[in-house]
């Protein structure tokens, strides 16, 4: 714990890492660092109740004070500092693009892989760095040999960018999906399990798993769902977009065969990041979305063949690892689930509040949808903003009929006690 401390101490004291000064006054660049360095004596579960704590490490984000933006789950601001690495990178680039970008920021993918590969617990040769979670399982989705009478089993409640890639090899393969419907909310991992067991068949090739449904926030039984496909020769497919950098993980222990995730959501790196993870002997079972050169077949590398990229983004996430890592993942997770916990055990129980997300801390983390008896998600969504101020993400899908609130480690109380306040009169009318 000492040389932790010690490393954190002198990391943020570094221009290449953690260095908050020259974007704030010196004395408040100083707390936000000390801040990270004293939340590292806590334990995870005292950390998530220090609100003076987490009211320091906040003053490393520039977030609006006009709104109350609970809508983090869509994308999240990142800390000063990350912004502050993707101008200077981008300012660097445009000193002579070609050279910089190439023979400079371009050499500094490997070390960048490498980290995000620490972070997520993996091999650096099973990670690809992306754009987004919808490219990472696309290429997935698209890149797989999968033939006419092929089955795939998902859920009515993925993400529309995956349906659609996969209703597209429909059409175009002839591959047959195997849609499972849900009782929203979901309480039963035994049961949604179950569900995928049944509609295995023969001819059963891919499991889609969406790790943390996107409309309610519930978490799936990824682990059991891909130790089950993995009993029965199925290959298993995780969209992570809104797990990763949101719940302390590693990704190979959910055992899936194929992982991608958005880096600019709970991670708060630059807008237009993603990662995609392939367990290594699967690699050459995948072919890319955009051509690579036959001697790249096994290589992980084959999945970044996009030409001209922005290196100045990309060498950007490495500021949000460290960010990151100085609060701790297991800490970040458990301020995440006590936000949760602040304000929904306040209005779960309130008059005309549904609650379309499990409240239960197995099942949900920060991403939660309610709803309002009576009232459409939109109109619900509309009042938030008009009277209070309050930024949600209206969910009208399926059997969902609310809105999302998603805070993030910068949320601060007082806009928590203030939603509450707002659920409680919208519950009133």
């Amino acid at each position: 714990m000492n040389n932790r401390r010690s490393f954190i101490r002198k990391s943020f004291l570094t221009a290449g890492t953690l260095s908050l000064s020259g974007f704030f006054k010196k004395s408040l660049a100083e707390d936000v660092k000390n801040a990270l360095v004293e939340i590292n004596n806590l334990s995870p579960s005292a950390a998530a109740q220090n609100e003076e704590l987490w009211a320091r490490i906040q003053q490393a984000y520039t977030t609006s004070t006009g709104i109350i933006n609970f809508n983090n789950g869509g994308v999240s601001p990142q800390p000063k500092v990350v912004q502050d690495a993707a101008n200077r990178y981008y300012t660097y680039c445009n000193e002579a693009p070609s050279y910089y970008m190439w023979r400079i920021l371009d050499q500094g993918r490997e070390p960048l892989r490498a980290k995000l590969a620490h972070l997520a617990g993996c091999s650096s040769d099973e990670l690809a760095i992306n754009r987004n979670t919808t490219e990472a399982v696309n290429t997935v989705i698209f890149g797989l040999d999968l033939k006419a009478g092929d089955e795939v089993i998902l859920t009515k409640y993925d993400y529309p960018n995956m349906i659609n890639a996969w209703k597209q090899r429909e059409r175009r393969d002839g591959v047959v999906l195997k849609w499972l419907d849900f009782d929203i909310p979901m309480e039963s991992d035994e049961l949604v399990v179950e569900k995928f067991k049944a509609a295995i068949t023969a001819k059963t090739k891919v499991f889609h798993i969406t790790h943390m449904i996107n409309w309610t926030g519930h978490i799936m039984p990824a682990k059991a769902l891909c130790s089950l496909a993995r009993e029965n020769g199925i290959l298993s497919l995780v969209d992570g977009a809104h797990t990763f950098g949101h719940m302390d993980f590693n990704i190979p222990d959910l055992g899936c065969d194929f992982f991608g995730t958005s880096l600019h959501k709970w991670l708060c790196a630059p807008f237009g990041t993603g990662l995609l993870y392939i367990q290594k002997e699967k690699i050459n079972q995948v072919w890319p979305l955009l051509a690579s050169p036959e001697n790249q077949a096994d290589n992980i590398r084959k999945f970044e063949n996009i030409g001209t990229r922005s290196f100045a983004i990309e060498q950007a996430i490495g500021s949000a690892i460290d960010f990151h890592q100085a609060i701790g993942s297991a800490r970040k997770e458990a301020r995440l689930q006590y936000l949760k916990r602040y304000w929904v055990d306040r209005v779960k129980d309130l008059p005309k509040v549904r609650c379309y997300t499990a409240t239960d801390d197995m099942h949900s983390r920060a991403l939660f949808n309610f709803g309002i008896e009576g009232m459409d998600a939109g109109p619900v969504h509309n009042w938030l903003f008009r009277y209070y101020k309050i930024h949600t993400s209206p969910i009208k899908w399926e059997k969902v009929n609310g809105v999302r609130i998603t805070p993030h480690v910068y949320t601060r109380i007082n806009e928590l006690d203030r939603l509450v306040e707002a659920v409680e009169e919208l519950s009133r009318l």
